[in-house]
């Protein structure tokens, strides 16, 4: 049931999102993703090695 309220200017800077995610969570998540692209890319396209 979604429930709706009438709120007044001043309430408006007391609204928090149910979604809300730190900075350094983003960071994190953001070389996660970059560090298992990287493997991926290693593993599916190898370099020659040089010798």
């Amino acid at each position: 049931m979604i429930i709706i309220k009438e709120i007044k200017e001043e309430q408006l800077e007391n609204i928090k999102g149910g979604a809300t995610i730190s900075v350094w969570a983003g960071i994190a998540i953001a070389a996660i993703v970059v560090f298992i692209s990287g493997i991926v890319e290693g593993i599916t396209n190898p370099a020659k090695c040089s010798g």
